[in-house]
């Protein structure tokens, strides 16, 4: 499972380092696993040819699902308690329109809250910082080069793959 709150991905890292060899991106996938101990199911290459590059790039269908209703359902949650928060502050502040009709200005506030929390878990769970990680990986296909994909499961992970990748020489791009 996740180690993100707001995730079901157990990858929530990402990078793609583009090389211009495939032996030079195998010789760097097999140093990375070598050196930080992954997982080599947490590194894939994909070469120009590759058929199922899609699957190399996000494996995680089921966690994408998770994120997507853990999303919503904890930003949702999350909103709606900042509307009660709201509401209260507004009882306690006695601004009229709140102390003359205090249900319906609980609903809309509490309401409001809830659909704002709903859009951020929408947000997160579109995971935008994807985008680039991808992009770099369908552009280095279409360039007829090789990606190497690592599939941190830390921030620090993410960030020693990206080192040692840099100095091997490959072109990293990463989500957030």
């Amino acid at each position: 499972m996740s180690n993100h709150p707001l995730t079901g991905e157990v990858s929530n890292s990402k990078l793609a380092a583009v090389f211009d060899t495939a032996a030079a991106a195998r010789e760097a996938a097999e140093g990375l696993v070598q050196a930080l101990a992954l997982h080599p199911t947490q590194v894939k290459v994909v070469t120009p040819d590759e058929p199922d590059a899609a699957i190399k790039l996000e494996p995680e269908g089921g966690g994408i699902w998770r994120t997507i209703v853990v999303a919503h359902i904890r930003m949702g949650l999350f909103g709606a308690a900042a509307g009660a928060i709201a509401f209260a502050i507004m009882m306690w502040a006695a601004l009229p329109f709140v102390v003359q009709s205090p249900v319906a200005a609980a609903l809309v506030t509490i309401a409001f809250g809830g659909v704002g929390g709903l859009m951020l878990g929408g947000l997160i769970a579109m995971r935008p910082d994807h985008d680039r990680y991808v992009d770099a990986a369908r552009s280095a296909i279409d360039a007829h080069r090789t990606t190497v994909l690592v599939h941190a499961r830390s921030k620090d992970e993410q960030q020693r793959a990206r080192e040692l990748l840099t100095a091997r020489g490959g072109a990293v791009t990463g989500t957030l």
